[in-house]
């Protein structure tokens, strides 16, 4: 069994209050969720209005698929343009270590 995370950190656009960065982050989520089947959520930032931090998990038999999943979320998310991402992290655990 091989998990991977995802993290990124994203910089939104014309976002003047929390509520506003809520209605863009939430079906961003739970789009995620809905189309790959992976653990999303929002994980930091939760207090700024312009800045979002989401993260993604996903496990499978082998980290391949991990990546092809995680690939997959990182070009969903960057099809938004009401998002920029400023930079993400990755990272594979298996249950071998």
């Amino acid at each position: 069994m091989h998990t991977g995370t995802l993290t990124f950190d994203l910089l939104l656009g014309d976002v003047h209050s929390l509520k506003g960065k809520r209605s863009l982050v939430r079906p961003v989520v739970a789009e995620l969720r809905r189309s790959f089947d992976v653990a999303a959520a929002e994980t930091g930032h939760l207090d700024l209005h312009r800045r979002a931090e989401v993260a993604v998990a996903v496990v499978a038999p082998d980290t391949a698929r991990c990546t092809e999943v995680l690939d997959r979320c990182e070009r969903l998310v960057a099809a938004h343009p009401e998002f920029q991402i400023l930079s993400t992290r990755r990272q594979f655990l298996s249950s071998d270590d």
